[in-house]
């Protein structure tokens, strides 16, 4: 499958980008500094700017689907740039005529209790607040949008390097736990359930999460 994926460099892309060679698709990586990503078959790397929503859409044009893995960690603003970014993404592939845009979603949108969403629980880090009001309302701006069959992934709590074991749950919109009430993934089982809901679409206009 040719799949454009935007934030290839960072944590969760990069480990998305590996798990979408290994299966043998053909990725254009759009990232702000294409030198950082080391040569590899099927993989085609292209410097953009995802707040240009006309350049975007046309380097979206001709992929299948696109994976947006996008984030405003390293900005000072970090939901404004996330908003302005998001809205672009969504944007630009519905002018590319492309069908399918997979998100990677926030844990922090999830329900920690019925009613309760896991930001708004007491403890909840401040540092990471941004971060997480922006995957919430990117969350309300895909559920209005009647042009793409969209996807967003959540991951859980807490998502670390570890191990890819290729075995874990998926949830509706429900922080998962495990037995001991903690809350995992490893961020490159997070990559594998992202690919195997691009190659088997089961969640078409839905959010879903991952976890152990």
């Amino acid at each position: 499958m040719k799949i454009a994926l935007i934030g290839a460099t960072g944590f969760i892309g990069s480990a998305i980008l590996k798990e979408a060679l290994a299966r043998g698709h053909q990725v254009t990586a759009l990232v702000g500094h294409p030198e950082k990503l080391a040569p590899a078959a099927k993989l085609t790397a292209i410097g953009t700017d995802v707040l240009d929503e006309t350049r975007l859409a046309g380097q979206l044009e001709g992929h299948e689907a696109v994976i947006s893995a996008f984030s405003g960690h390293a900005q000072d603003d970090v939901y404004g740039y996330y908003m302005q970014g998001i809205r672009a993404i969504i944007g630009a592939t519905r002018r590319a005529g492309v069908a399918r845009l997979l998100v990677v979603g926030g844990a922090g949108s999830l329900e920690a209790a019925p009613g309760l969403l896991v930001i708004d629980t007491p403890g909840f880090p401040s540092q990471w607040k941004g971060t997480a009001q922006g995957a919430l309302d990117a969350l309300n701006l895909l559920k209005q949008e009647s042009a793409l069959n969209w996807t967003m992934l959540s991951p859980s709590a807490m998502i670390a390097p570890g191990e890819r074991t290729g075995k874990f749950r998926l949830g509706a919109d429900q922080l998962l736990v495990n037995a001991n009430g903690e809350s995992a993934i490893s961020v490159e089982d997070y990559a594998a359930a992202m690919m195997d809901e691009l190659e088997k679409p089961a969640h078409a206009r839905q959010r879903f999460t991952v976890g152990y």
